[in-house]
């Protein structure tokens, strides 16, 4: 029952319904569990609500899924260079909820940690509290659907903003190492949102690039443990892209 080792990708993700709400962790190219996302394509799953840092790169990561029209909803911070995302969000084929980068970070692990909701100052005094943010636009300029206000509080004399914590239906995480029984190593800067994703979703399947066997990791180096885990997946070794080149003369 604790070997939670799958033998493929594909059979991971198999189960992933449409509509599914999917956590996923990466920041740019860094830390993206592309491997599943990839079994994620061809396995056809569409309607899906994704909750991840950006909404992937042209041709990358959640970028895949994007160029196929199988994302309807998308919880993001950072969007990046990706024409496609701009395209299909001000077309109005894309539901974007802007959040800031730190309180997206916060709603998965809240969510993940069974805290409803939460105050923080992020956003306090903008449209993030306030409303009005376009979540939809209706291909012509206008705005079809904006976001409502959300409520907001005096602590200390200081005004903060609710928000509500993230659980989703599954989590695609990468990391470094991973044993039979879940627990998890990122390395560097691979440890960004993937442990809070990690953390939110009800089925968790994290793709490792090495795969050891329980009583190798060191406790004190587990960043998330395996309770958190459901599926694990051996993916070897992972090459990591650069997002933009800069080069100085």
């Amino acid at each position: 029952m604790l070997d939670k080792v799958i033998t493929s990708a594909a059979a991971a993700v198999a189960d992933i319904p449409d509509g599914a709400s999917l956590a996923v962790g990466g920041f740019g190219l860094v830390g993206v569990p592309e491997v599943l996302i990839r079994a994620v394509l061809d396995q056809g799953a569409t309607n899906l609500e994704t909750v991840s840092n950006n909404c992937g790169t042209n041709g990358f990561g959640l970028g895949l899924l994007l160029a196929e029209h199988r994302i309807r909803r998308t919880i993001s911070s950072y969007v990046g260079s990706n024409e496609e995302f701009a395209r299909q969000y001000l077309s109005g084929e894309l539901e974007v909820e802007l959040t800031p980068q730190g309180t997206l970070a916060e709603r998965m692990r809240a969510g993940g940690a069974g805290i409803p909701a939460f105050f923080t100052p992020a956003g306090v005094g903008t449209p993030v509290a306030d409303g009005g943010l376009p979540l939809r636009y209706d291909g012509s300029g206008g705005v079809l659907v904006a976001s409502p206000p959300k409520e907001t509080r005096e602590f200390g004399g200081f005004a903060y903003v609710l928000e509500q914590g993230i659980v989703t239906d599954f989590a695609l995480v990468h990391a470094w190492k991973g044993d039979r029984h879940g627990n998890l190593v990122y390395r560097r800067s691979a440890r960004n949102f993937n442990p809070p994703a990690a953390t939110a979703g009800r089925i968790t399947i994290a793709q490792v690039e090495e795969l050891v066997e329980p009583g190798e990791i060191d406790p004190d180096q587990v960043h998330t443990p395996g309770i958190h885990v459901q599926r694990v997946v051996h993916v070897g070794k992972v090459e990591v892209g650069i997002e933009k080149r800069t080069v100085r003369a």
